[in-house]
């Protein structure tokens, strides 16, 4: 718990002190925001600020900060360091910097602005390769609601003429048609800061049951990795298993929807550092959850938890129901079912949002007339459906779409990092704040690619080394071209 105590500490220093300082860094100013400069009562429309900052939340949290934390704690203490020091330096310094790069560009979505500094051939791969991830939300994000309100209650008529579950997929992808479609102050602007608040009070809940448990759980200083691995599993699997509570590429293709509802540019400290290291403590929060759950001593919970018998088998969903039923009782299920039901699906129509809004960014086309969306998002609810289906026929499909979902999310986050050094570079400022995230996620990256067992799955004697030669190439790249670069602009 003591670590516990000092990551708590660490993540508000971390935004009094750094945030302060990335955001003189960047240096916004009193210029006109697109909110205001672009108004089509649609998309671009100034929100209030603190509206702007539970659906930034919301946006960028979904489940993330929780599944991939109690997936983390697996990996033992090594989860809180990676969380503060993620989420500090790289995390909330990616969300900004991309927030706010967003503003500077007129509201522009991801690729357009990584195309403005890293080329037109990357901005069309980072088109593709955007569009892939956000369909690929969509469709990871509807299955696990749907298995569990499934698993609740289905119409039987239902049941006995599409099967298990279809019932639920048609229901919440009726939803994601009706949010992706309406101006965002419709529905996302009116139920994500419930759903948002109410995430926080869970996390709150938690938090306050743990100072009364305080349970005896691995510390940082016993060591980093847990029981049941080794230290060579944490690099790379730590550092791609929890990526919304300390860096997600996904997090960039959202960034822009609140950019384009921001009246000022100097709240994009408290939207855009601020969300994500709150995002960062819900993550702690679960992870020392998880830590007594898988851990704790002299039992662990999950020995402590009726019904609860897999151990350290037992799901991540399966995790949030037992924890909050037992330590929280009849609010708890409902916080819970908030936490793994409505927080992926608002997740899920984000996602469609900005894949919209890339596409259209893409063609050109104006996004006021209601046929205009339509032209878009048919295709995109089309292609996830087929998705979505396959993971349902498939019995390994979930967990398949999920693991390349979490590769190409820090993948993401490599080509935002690069931009955002370019840009900072540029701009004859202080680069480095993105420059060693950028080295370090593109080592991260490059080695999950080589000895990932969903991917490349190369002996680690090769994959290592391999992951150490592209962080070479990487440095003798970003030298080579920042000297032309600083040469060209004397």
């Amino acid at each position: 718990m003591i670590s516990f105590l000092l990551s708590l500490v660490a993540l508000v220093v971390g935004y009094l002190v750094y945030g302060r300082f990335v955001e003189r860094v960047f240096g916004p100013d009193d210029r006109v925001t697109p909110a205001v400069a672009k108004a089509d009562g649609v998309d671009f429309m100034v929100l209030p600020s603190w509206k702007i900052f539970m659906i930034q939340f919301l946006n960028i949290a979904g489940t993330g900060p929780i599944f991939g934390a109690i997936m983390g704690a697996k990996f033992g203490p090594a989860a809180y360091l990676w969380i503060v020091f993620g989420c500090i330096f790289a995390g909330a310094v990616h969300d900004y910097l991309s927030g706010m790069l967003s503003i500077r560009h007129g509201g522009a979505n991801q690729p357009e602005i990584i195309g403005n500094y890293l080329g037109n051939t990357t901005k069309n791969v980072m088109l593709v390769f955007s569009g892939f991830l956000l369909m690929m939300v969509g469709a990871v994000f509807v299955f696990s609601p749907a298995k569990i309100l499934g698993d609740m209650w289905e119409p039987a008529f239902a049941v006995d003429n599409f099967g298990p579950y279809v019932f639920w997929i048609v229901v919440i992808f009726a939803y994601y048609v009706i949010a992706t479609m309406l101006p965002i102050d419709k529905i996302i602007g009116k139920i994500y800061p419930l759903f948002a608040f109410s995430l926080l009070f869970m996390a709150a809940a938690l938090s306050v049951m743990l100072f009364v448990k305080w349970p005896s759980i691995p510390e940082v200083w016993e060591g980093l990795s847990g029981p049941a691995l080794t230290p060579k599993h944490i690099f790379p699997c730590l550092f791609i298993t929890i990526a919304c509570g300390a860096i997600s590429g996904f997090h960039a293709t959202q960034s822009p929807l609140m950019a384009r509802c921001l009246k000022s540019e100097k709240m994009g400290l408290p939207i855009f550092y601020g969300a994500m290291i709150t995002e960062g403590v819900v993550a702690l929060i679960w992870a020392t959850v998880s830590a007594w759950f898988f851990y704790g001593n002299p039992a662990p919970g999950y020995e402590l938890i009726e019904g609860a018998t897999k151990g350290f088998q037992t799901s991540a969903p399966a995790v949030v129901s037992l924890v909050c039923n037992d330590w929280l009782g009849v609010a708890g299920a409902v916080l819970a079912m908030l936490g793994v039901v409505a927080a992926p699906i608002t997740s899920g129509d984000t996602a469609f949002r900005s894949g919209r809004l890339i596409v259209a960014e893409w063609l050109k086309l104006d996004q006021r007339p209601i046929p205009k969306r339509l032209y878009i998002c048919v295709p995109l609810f089309a292609c996830s459906l087929a998705m979505l289906f396959w993971q349902v026929e498939n019995p390994d499909g979930f967990n398949t779409i999920w693991q390349y979902f979490g590769f190409s999310n820090q993948a993401i986050s490599v080509f935002t990092l690069w931009t955002i050094t370019v840009y900072l570079v540029r701009q004859r400022k202080a680069f480095w704040i993105t420059l060693i995230p950028a080295l370090f996620m593109t080592t991260v990256c490059s080695t999950f690619l080589f000895v990932s067992k969903q991917a490349l799955h190369l002996p680690e004697s090769v994959g290592y080394p391999l992951g150490g030669l592209c962080l070479l190439v990487a440095i003798v790249w970003f030298y080579i071209w920042y000297r032309k670069e600083t040469t060209q602009n004397k």
